[in-house]
């Protein structure tokens, strides 16, 4: 498979679910960028970004119709009902069936999230910048207005900077919880991440154990792509979420 298949999210016979893998070493490679890259934001022609779309669509035999947040490292979340390029949010929340939203992520986590009952479901592109101002309670928050509830939701959260590779500076470091915060592993703080969105989650009514949180870290994991990592030649996976009619 190109993609992996969250196992809470895909357990809902409603819902499709992942998030892709690079695939250097079968994608694109004669590309600056080799791989299934789906940043408009790299070096990639919008050709190839439209083929790697074309890709995913022939896997997940979708209909084409796709909603795409640009991500700008904000806490801006939009209610969306047809497919699109939405610029200046970082997620993207809808009850429309067989719409596939969808976040672009390279280090950030991307979180899941669906509540089958209500027939509505998120897409949430989370860095720090995106985690500290909040993200996570406004796409809850936008759900409600749709009609879903906390405690109804499935989540997940995809691989991302881990705390031993996730090295950030003071300032940083004090728009978080200390416990969320480690001083021991080097000479400046390190920030876990997951830990702090799986609280957000919780704090916002989700259940704990409705929570999949993926341990794979994207410096460690070279199937993934990693900006700290490759720098430039880092393209992006694509976090996707589906559902038909409940």
């Amino acid at each position: 498979m190109i993609y992996h298949a969250p196992k809470k999210l895909n357990d809902l016979s409603s819902v499709k679910a992942g998030l892709t893998y690079a695939k250097r070493e079968r994608f694109n490679t004669s590309e600056s960028i080799h791989g299934l890259n789906f940043g408009d934001n790299t070096s990639a022609s919008i050709q190839v970004i439209k083929h790697n779309l074309g890709v995913l669509n022939d896997e997940l035999d979708h209909n084409g119709k796709i909603a795409l947040a640009e991500q700008v490292h904000g806490a801006d979340v939009l209610v969306v009902n047809s497919p699109g390029y939405y610029p200046g949010v970082d997620g993207l929340v809808t009850s429309a069936a067989e719409l596939l939203i969808a976040v672009k992520v390279a280090d950030c986590a991307a979180i899941l999230i669906s509540d089958t009952k209500a027939g509505v479901i998120a897409a949430v592109h989370a860095g720090w910048r995106g985690a500290a101002s909040g993200i996570l309670h406004n796409a809850i928050r936008k759900m409600e207005g749709q009609g879903a509830a906390p405690k109804q939701m499935k989540c997940y959260i995809s691989p991302c900077l881990s705390m031993k590779n996730f090295e950030i500076g003071e300032e940083v470091a004090l728009r978080f919880p200390p416990t969320f915060i480690n001083r021991n592993i080097g000479k400046k703080p390190h920030l876990n991440l997951k830990a702090f969105l799986e609280q957000e989650l919780i704090n916002a009514g989700v259940r704990k154990n409705s929570i999949d949180i993926d341990s794979r870290c994207t410096i460690d994991d070279i199937s993934f792509y990693s900006f700290r990592r490759e720098r430039d030649k880092a393209g992006r996976m694509l976090a996707f979420i589906t559902q038909t009619d409940n």
